[in-house]
């Protein structure tokens, strides 16, 4: 990402639904699945602000990973030289079956070969180990916000859970979330489109994304896209997905 929305999600993620609700129902999946123990590693990939990460260390171990320079510089700000890493190659520097978690949160749509990263995650977890993948759903609700923050792609429910093959894999839950909010964000987005095509001024009109709402209708937002990212019956949409799987030996 640019390093303007670097910028503007470090300002906004303390507080905005989005980011805090997305914060919250990863850490409970986690300690549903595989309560993390003070000694247990866990690795956030892309890992941006380092908001999660922090959070988590009241909980286990945690490292951090990013390559670019912006993330990195905030990233030194919040934890030890020995906890960031950055990519050697494509590779991560650690060792096979190094650790218990890997997290990805709002990751996958920024590679070009989101196959490939998943392997790494494989390599890199212990058999019973347990990954949290966030991401984008629905190509429908591809936008300037997309562009922005350098997406290669938006994904729907089988194709996400297509990266997880079985053979390798025990797929907990995979899901859409922020369900209720689809037609909302549809509609501005498509809004958008248009204006943006009409040669108006308001084109230049500030994102939706980048605004917290008002303080009751940001709890409420935030309140339906934590309980619907436990939902167990499938939904056919959402603006999100998340995605849990543990290793298989």
């Amino acid at each position: 990402m640019d390093a303007a929305e670097y910028a503007n999600i470090a300002a906004l993620e303390t507080d905005h639904w989005y980011y805090s609700g997305k914060r919250r129902f990863v850490r409970e999946w986690i300690q549903r699945v595989r309560p993390p123990g003070p000694n247990d590693l866990l690795l956030d990939c892309g890992a941006g602000t380092g908001s999660f990460a922090q959070e988590m260390e009241r909980l286990c171990r945690v490292m951090v990973l990013d390559d670019h320079e912006e993330a990195l510089r905030l990233l030194r700000t919040r934890f030890r030289p020995d906890q960031i890493l950055s990519l050697a190659g494509d590779q991560v520097p650690l060792p096979d079956a190094s650790l218990e978690y890997v997290t990805a949160l709002d990751v996958l749509e920024h590679v070009p070969d989101d196959r490939a990263v998943v392997r790494g995650f494989h390599r890199l977890l212990k058999p019973g180990g347990l990954a949290v993948i966030t991401v984008p759903a629905s190509m429908a609700l591809w936008s300037d916000w997309d562009v922005a923050l350098h997406h290669f792609r938006r994904y729907d429910r089988p194709q996400l859970r297509a990266l997880f093959p079985s053979a390798e894999w025990d797929v907990v839950h995979v899901n859409y979330t922020n369900v209720l909010v689809y037609p909302a964000v549809w509609g501005v987005r498509t809004w958008r489109k248009w204006r943006a095509s009409s040669e108006r001024p308001a084109a230049t009109t500030a994102r939706t994304e980048d605004t917290i709402p008002a303080r009751p209708i940001n709890a409420l937002l935030r309140a339906q896209f934590v309980q619907l990212a436990h939902w167990p019956v499938p939904f056919p949409f959402g603006v999100s997905l998340i995605l849990v799987a543990r290793r298989r030996a």
